[in-house]
């Protein structure tokens, strides 16, 4: 009987000493597996060159009314058009029930009198045409993306062909009354 006694006790103290082991090693490779998983996790993240990006400031002094400039945020074009008084009129003139995109110009803008969107055609990502002096601004004065035939507004909404939706506008803050922040 003690026989018994000491096998029962040798056991419950050989798997409490298991069950020690078992959360031990368990922990240690729970936490080997997450050291040798950070160096993989943290190349995801953007690198400096993309962080320094992530947000332009952009003096619109320089624009004269009329007049529209490209500047680069994130690799992407960023159309900055300071708009005339006969362009803001023919934005908010539109029947936005008619819009395949309904979104008002005040949706867009914070002045009326600046339109800033991102100018990638939301058909196949081709950089609409109509900054330039002389480019072709499409149907309604706007952009006009010649790959494919859409026409956009002079709020970038769009009007006429394949292109799903409006350009998109970015996030952006006016700093100063001639001065905005993309990002």
């Amino acid at each position: 009987m003690a026989d018994t006694a000491h096998t029962a006790h040798g056991s419950s103290e050989g798997e409490s000493r298991r069950d020690f082991l078992l959360y031990a090693t368990t922990a240690v490779g729970a936490v080997g597996a997450a050291l040798a998983a950070w160096p993989f996790i943290h190349s995801m993240n953007p690198a400096a060159d993309v962080l320094a990006l992530a947000s332009t400031e952009v003096d619109l002094s320089p624009i004269e009314e009329g007049q529209a400039i490209t500047v680069t945020w994130r690799g992407k074009p960023v159309f900055v058009r300071h708009r005339t008084a006969e362009e803001i009129e023919m934005a908010n003139a539109v029947d936005v029930s008619e819009l395949r995109d309904p979104q008002t110009d005040e949706e867009r803008v914070q002045k009326p009198e600046w339109l800033v969107a991102v100018g990638i055609c939301t058909h196949l990502g081709c950089v609409p045409l109509g900054q330039k002096p002389g480019e072709p601004k499409g149907e309604w004065g706007g952009w006009f993306c010649p790959c494919h035939g859409s026409h956009y507004d002079t709020s970038g909404r769009i009007r006429k062909g394949p292109a799903p939706l409006n350009l998109p506008v970015p996030g952006y803050e006016f700093i100063e009354d001639q001065r905005i922040v993309i990002g």
